[in-house]
């Protein structure tokens, strides 16, 4: 579905009446009160980006435990989630995928404690997570303040690459760095962005980069100011957009930031559509008090700033 689609949906939901319920649907992930504790729960399911099963099982789990760390959350259990085509694939191809699934949890430091399968044409996997949070340090998408610089924790690229690989333009050898930024876990970002005070934190998942940053800026009277030169990419990416190797999904987020989006004349097409890329596992977004970026800059994570907030009306400027 696209960000368009999801937006208008979720717009007519109507408000959650629980005082319960202290972050319901717009955000990463919803969170309830029970009994004085705050539980985060999230589902995230997604079709392979690599060949290999078990790695596809690791990094669809660590996708799928992104929304947690976005939160300011620890993931404690998951359920998994798998459409399977019982015609084209041996169960050995899912035990694989759920081996990889669970090594992500062990070290995200969550345990596997159930599921459900279903017969798909299309194999899809993903894991519904729960975890806990401190109701008093919750991360949410919207809160940025003028001033804020922002943050991201991985290099964007990666579904250009996986297309790239779906097309025979990239072998397994050329995507050893993009997997294993996706098999990298966002937890030590989600708790140097807690430690930081960040005002805002969001996932780069399936909208793209400018498509997470919209979420959090839309209806605020803020700006996010972005430099094109500032965010990190991934090797081969540039390559393969020469290459046309370009998903769907950025061209429709793209055609979805219409007008919320103001690109300088400089800004080529290619950029606009790498900024629109859908992100499998990406990394934080994350807006904070300039003083306090010293907290990344001590702790010997990757990290780039690449923009500020300014004052506005709820667009983003890219320069």
């Amino acid at each position: 579905m696209g960000p368009s689609d999801l937006e208008e949906i979720i717009g007519d939901i109507q408000p959650c009446e629980s005082a319960s319920v202290l972050v319901g649907p717009g955000d990463d992930a919803g969170i309830y009160l029970i009994d004085g504790t705050a539980i985060v729960e999230t589902v995230d399911v997604i079709t392979p980006v690599v060949n290999d099963p078990f790695t596809f099982g690791a990094i669809s789990a660590n996708n799928s435990l992104s929304d947690v760390y976005a939160m300011g959350g620890r993931p404690v259990s998951a359920l998994a989630i798998a459409g399977f085509s019982s015609c084209d694939y041996e169960p050995v191809v899912f035990k694989e995928i759920l081996r990889g699934a669970v090594h992500s949890l062990k070290r995200a430091g969550a345990i596997l404690i159930g599921g459900h399968s279903f017969e798909d044409a299309e194999l899809k996997f993903g894991l519904s997570v729960t975890g806990i949070i401190d109701k008093n340090k919750i991360l949410k998408v919207s809160g940025a303040e003028e001033g804020d610089v922002i943050v991201i924790t991985k290099p964007i690229g990666i579904g250009i690459l996986t297309t790239s690989l779906k097309g025979g333009k990239l072998t397994d050898d050329d995507m050893k760095t993009a997997v294993g930024w996706m098999l990298s876990l966002n937890d030590k970002a989600s708790e140097l962005a807690l430690k930081a005070d960040a005002t805002a934190c969001t996932d780069i998942t399936g909208f793209g980069l400018l498509g997470h940053a919209h979420n959090m800026v839309k209806d605020a009277v803020i700006n996010f100011e972005i430099e094109i030169d500032s965010v990190p990419v991934l090797e081969h990416v540039r390559e393969m957009i020469n290459a046309g190797m370009v998903p769907e999904g950025a061209y429709n987020n793209l055609r979805f930031l219409d007008g919320k989006v103001e690109f300088s004349s400089n800004i080529a097409e290619e950029d606009r559509l790498l900024l629109s890329d859908p992100q499998t596992s990406g990394g934080l977004l994350i807006t904070l008090k300039e003083e306090n970026i010293k907290v990344f800059e001590e702790s010997g994570i990757f990290f780039s700033v690449i923009g500020r907030v300014i004052k506005g009306s709820g667009r983003i400027i890219v320069k």
